[in-house]
């Protein structure tokens, strides 16, 4: 058993004392990935899985009573096949996203799913966006975006966009064709991403699931 105070720790650019997080703290994590069909989901998973959280990829199809019989701490809802959150349902989703009072991250299909639910408007992208582009954050202190950089790059691969934003919902980021790769609810934990945290060619990636692990504790 690690001790709290036996935690390696290391250094920012400010010099300020960031301790390592503990794994048996993140263990005690649980968030699932709701499968809706992405060609990445299993990133997603093995992300989380990386990152010592307690998680299992589930369909979307699974009740949201059943998802709170095993005490979940968040959600993540994957991608999908093209089109898909241009309309019509989303197996469960919209349950997940009316009942839920723990943080949901959705990703591409998720992220426009949860846009559209809540009632914005998803349409065909313009200019769709495929591989490495700029993600340029328009706030500086939300807690997903922790220790990620102003401007980065960020994977892409989709032909459709929420192109208004939903009522409750503030824009936290934008690239040159999409201007709402980055969404957050001004009431509750939910956050919507058009770009792919879970690809290893988006820089931050990696803190951006940290930092919604440390949501979800």
């Amino acid at each position: 058993m690690i001790s709290q105070t036996s935690l390696p720790v290391r250094w920012n650019g400010n010099k300020k004392r960031i301790e390592i997080r503990d794994r048996k703290e993140n263990a005690m994590v649980r968030i699932y990935v709701i499968d809706n069909g992405g060609q990445w989901t299993h990133r997603e998973w093995r992300t989380l899985r990386d990152l010592e959280v307690d998680t299992k990829i589930v369909p979307n199809t699974v009740s949201f009573k059943d998802l709170l019989q095993e005490n979940i701490n968040g959600l993540v809802l994957s991608g999908g096949a093209p089109r898909i959150g241009l309309e019509g349902k989303l197996g469960n989703c919209s349950e997940y996203l009316e009942k839920a009072d723990f943080p949901i991250l959705g990703i591409c299909a998720g992220h426009q799913f949860m846009g559209r639910f809540f009632g914005g408007k998803v349409e065909p992208s313009k200019i769709p966006e495929f591989g490495k582009i700029e993600l340029a954050l328009l706030t500086e202190d939300d807690v997903l975006f922790e220790h990620v950089a102003k401007k980065s790059i960020v994977w892409e691969s989709h032909n459709d966009e929420v192109v208004r934003l939903p009522k409750d919902f503030e824009l936290l980021g934008e690239s040159e064709n999409c201007k709402i790769q980055a969404m957050r609810h001004k009431k509750k934990p939910l956050y919507g991403l058009q770009f792919h945290p879970e690809v290893e060619h988006t820089e931050y990636g990696e803190q951006i699931f940290k930092n919604f692990v440390q949501m979800c504790k």
